[in-house]
Order: C-alpha cells, then sequence, then structure tokens
C-alpha cells in the first residue's frame, strides 16, 4: 500500500514537472515574465494576509495576446501558486490553453469587464482585506486621515454592493464606476486596484490596504479626528510619482521578490 501511495506521489510530481516544462517552451518570453510575477503576487498577497483562502483573484493580461489574460487556479491556496499553474482565459471566461484547474465565475467577471473596459488595465487586483471591507461599509469610505489615504483619493472611484458579481448586466457599471481611476471601492465587498504592471497594482493595493487599517484604528482610538485639507489632498498624484522617482512599483518590487525567496520560494515554477 505504501509503495503504491510512493509511487502514486512520483507520477504526480513528475506529471507537475512535465506540465511546467511545456508550458514554459510553449510561452513567449513576455508571457512568462507575466506569470512569474503574477505568482509572486498571489504568494505576497497570502505573506500580507490579503488573500481570503481562494476567494479573491488577481489578473493580469497576456502581453502579445489580445484578448487573454491569467487568473488564479480556483481551488489553489495563494501561497501555493505558481507559474505554470495560472490559467489563461478569454473574455467569456474559456480557457484558451491545457489546465487541469477551473476559474471561479464571480472573479472572471469583475475582471474581464475591467480587462475590456480599460484597455490600458494590464493588471487588476482585488482583496477582501478586513480593513479593506469595513472601511468600504462605512457611508464616508475612505477619509483623508493619513498620507497613506491621500494616495489613493487622488484616483478612487466607488462601486455599490449589488451580491455576488455573477451577472453581466453589472459589467457596465463597474467600468463605469471605476471610470479612469486606479483605485475603486466596491462597498461591503472589499477593493480594486487596476495598473500598467504587476507591481504598480500591488504597490497601489498595499497602499489602499495600509490607508483602510489607519481609519479603522484611528476610528477605534477616539471621536476627535484631524483631515488633511483638501487642497494637499489634490496635489498628492504629482507628489506620488516623485516619491517613487517615477518608478511607481517597480521600485519595490525587487525587493518584495527578495523577501519571497527568502520565505516563500518557488513561484517563479
Amino acid at each position: 500500500m505504501l509503495f503504491h501511495l510512493i509511487a502514486s506521489a512520483d507520477q504526480d510530481t513528475s506529471a507537475q514537472t512535465k506540465r511546467r516544462r511545456t508550458m514554459k517552451q510553449d510561452c513567449s518570453e513576455q508571457e512568462w515574465k507575466a506569470r512569474v510575477d503574477l505568482a509572486a503576487a498571489y504568494r505576497l498577497y497570502a505573506l500580507f494576509g490579503w488573500d481570503d483562502l481562494v476567494f479573491t483573484h488577481l489578473s493580469c493580461r497576456v502581453p502579445d495576446e489580445p484578448g487573454h489574460f491569467l487568473i488564479n487556479p480556483y481551488g489553489q491556496l495563494f501561497d501555493e501558486i505558481t507559474a505554470s499553474s495560472l490559467v489563461k482565459v478569454d473574455y467569456h471566461g474559456r480557457k484558451v490553453a491545457d489546465s487541469p484547474f477551473d476559474v471561479n465565475p464571480a472573479g472572471f467577471s469583475i475582471h474581464s469587464a475591467v480587462h475590456d473596459g480599460r484597455s490600458d488595465a494590464f493588471c487588476v487586483m482585488h482583496a477582501h482585506s478586513i480593513n479593506g471591507v469595513a472601511v468600504s461599509a462605512q457611508k464616508e469610505g475612505l477619509r483623508p486621515l493619513s498620507q497613506q489615504s491621500l494616495f489613493v483619493l487622488s484616483s478612487l472611484g466607488y462601486h455599490n454592493y449589488e451580491g455576488v458579481a455573477l451577472h453581466d448586466e453589472e459589467r457596465p457599471r463597474l467600468v463605469r464606476d471605476l471610470g479612469p481611476n486606479m483605485f475603486m471601492m466596491l462597498r461591503n465587498h472589499g477593493l480594486l486596484t487596476v495598473a500598467g504592471s504587476v507591481a504598480d497594482a500591488f504597490l497601489a493595493m498595499y497602499i489602499f490596504e495600509a490607508a483602510c487599517m489607519i481609519q479603522v484604528r484611528a476610528l477605534a482610538g477616539g471621536p476627535e479626528l484631524v483631515s488633511v485639507p483638501q487642497p494637499i489632498v489634490a496635489g498628492m498624484a504629482a507628489q506620488a510619482a516623485q516619491v517613487t522617482r517615477g518608478l511607481g512599483g517597480a521600485l519595490a518590487w525587487p525587493g518584495l521578490l527578495r523577501r519571497l525567496d527568502r520565505v516563500n520560494p518557488g513561484y517563479q515554477r
């Protein structure tokens, strides 16, 4: 019995290794880089505690295949996702490359709507983070209480909750409410960021969640809070570019990958 279990495990490992090799060989260099970055982002989500088991999603376009994007294999925990396990789908949710995994229809609905509606949306990240959901349930939404919040408020939209995102008729409203913004708060649901790279979308989510965490703690600490004056809020977009030296998320991304290599390597497989 033990022999059969060991043999079966060896066969599974061998099949996975073969699939990884085939996947990398079949991908363009640009697609493989996108896969590695997105797999890293999934593991970083788990590291920062934003993963909500398997029930949220990150996606990115396939760089050289218009109409195709990558999303997580539904059922895999975020800290075990790899470049080769990501599922390639089209805007109708159909798999366009062999994969033993399925995709979540609710995750597909939100992400495909944004990718389809925003030509600049290379990467879309969604989070059901505890602090993000808490602030999304507050009537005023995100308030200008911290430096982090100011970066978000300079490019923020809101979308009202319509239930689990399964219905096609919600798609145009999602795109309308996002508008040209980088950030969107999904009321009673969570956070969404959109960017031209995985690194930028991740940095945006980090700042968004940090702003929400600060607000939750500030509100818990007492009723008298000091808001940042509106003229300062209005100038934050330009200041953000200056702070990151024009590199955006690319400034922090190499360091995040080094951290991931230390604590949870293997996303490149």
